[in-house]
């Protein structure tokens, strides 16, 4: 009697459905994220005492957003 593959074919099935279901996942919470980036800041009529937006701030965001 041969032994039968069919465990290590269900595993390898059972891996692909998991990484794909985690990539979809992964995908989805990159975009709500990225959704939430892409919204206009609100100005905050309040000053803080320790965080200044410079200009140099600034840029460094900026250069985040590209």
């Amino acid at each position: 009697m041969q032994p039968s593959h069919n465990a290590e074919r269900r595993r390898f099935m059972k891996t692909v459905g998991l990484g794909t279901a985690a990539a979809g996942a992964a995908a989805a919470v990159g975009h709500v994220t990225l959704a939430q980036a892409e919204t206009a800041p609100v100005k905050n009529e309040k000053q803080s005492v320790n965080y200044r937006e410079t200009d140099h701030v600034r840029a460094y965001y900026a250069s985040l957003r590209d």
